[in-house]
């Protein structure tokens, strides 16, 4: 399947009754309002784009997209405007997006669109590693009948819909903030203070921890609110045999949690052993209280990172197999060839004015 075959829907037809109803599309936000972020979003992944709206016509209409209302109205929710996207599209597949996830990955459909490439499916829904974000989806269009049928039936939630038929749900639990819906004013807040996620990928012995203790001090230097969440691939203990909380634990507790007046630390052991996922680390952050997250390891996640390269270890580049690679620090820099960034390893100088950049953009 290529986007050529499919049709983008933004949903932009709800009440918006926690938002006082105000129309949440022409709420602004860093600068431009919440519709034109969606339509950065999905326009380029996608043959043509409509909206879903069931007011402020005129002014969604001023974007030179086609606009069509509910087919019933009454305000009956998201299953009703994927109805109208499903009636009015042309292609097989259709992809939907709110109007109020300006944070959505501009690789959302794509993503969706390689789920249904690999089996059978109707539906592609993405997940955000806890639970489904049914308005972040992909439908065949041969769905539509079903679904109106559905609707005379009283049917208004997605997920009893979707579990009727063949539905993959696709990961996109490496999207920390993608899914933060602005349904209240404070919402906009939240989104603001989201830290941005920076990763450091590298073979191993490249230096990731040597770099990481020259960066943070710099970091630091200017004000940068900032913590590291790093992968290890062996058994670790921040305890210590002998010490209250590690006998504790020993004895069974489960979490242990440990605090004094300098600072506290949470151990959980888990039942059985099983690879850590960003997105849960992430969310037992201070969020509020941070600018940037480093990420040391989890190469396999799809967050904008530095690769750090040595040509002495025998080892090739990983970009451009990894295409969230924004930027390379070698100690050969002269021996990368690549349209990216290029930093010499030992240049700390340099790599933190890149993050300091990287940071003031959105």
């Amino acid at each position: 399947m290529c986007s050529n075959s499919v049709t983008g829907v933004i949903l932009a037809g709800g009440m918006a009754r926690r938002m006082g109803g105000t129309d949440k599309g022409w709420i602004e936000f860093e600068g431009k309002p919440l519709i034109q972020h969606a339509l950065d979003i999905i326009r380029p992944q996608v043959a043509r784009c409509i909206i879903n709206a069931n007011r402020s016509l005129e002014a969604y209409q001023s974007l030179n997209l086609e606009v069509f209302t509910d087919l019933a109205g009454g305000y009956q929710g998201p299953l009703m405007g994927m109805a109208t996207g499903l009636s009015n599209a042309k292609t097989d597949w259709i992809a939907f997006i709110p109007c109020d996830s300006p944070r959505l990955p501009k690789d959302t459909v794509f993503r969706l669109m390689k789920g249904v490439e690999d089996g059978d499916y109707d539906i592609a829904v993405a997940h955000d590693g806890k639970r489904l974000q049914p308005v972040v989806a992909l439908l065949n269009r041969r769905l539509l009948d079903d679904l109106e049928q559905c609707l005379i039936n009283g049917e208004r939630k997605i997920e009893s819909w979707f579990a009727q038929h063949s539905c993959i749900e696709v990961d996109f639990s490496d999207c920390i903030d993608a899914f933060v819906n602005v349904n209240r004013r404070d919402d906009l807040d939240a989104l603001i203070e989201m830290p941005k996620l920076l990763g450091l990928s590298a073979w191993s012995g490249t230096g990731k921890t040597t770099l990481l203790k020259k960066l943070i001090p710099a970091l630091r230097n200017h004000d940068v609110r900032l913590a590291v969440i790093k992968h290890a691939h062996h058994q670790f203990d921040v305890d210590h045999p002998g010490k209250d909380s590690y006998e504790l634990r020993k004895s069974g507790a489960n979490q242990m949690l440990i605090a004094s007046a300098n600072r506290w630390a949470l151990m959980v052991d888990k039942p059985e052993p099983q690879e850590p996922v960003l997105a849960d680390l992430v969310s037992k952050l201070d969020l509020a209280n941070l600018d940037l997250v480093l990420v040391e390891g989890f190469k396999r996640e799809t967050i904008p990172k530095i690769e750090l390269h040595r040509p002495s270890l025998g080892r090739p580049l990983i970009f451009p197999e990894d295409k969230n690679i924004i930027a390379i620090a070698s100690d050969e820099p002269e021996t990368v060839a690549s349209d990216l960034k290029v930093m010499h390893l030992a240049d700390v100088d340099s790599i933190l004015e890149f993050v300091m950049e990287y940071l003031k953009a959105r």
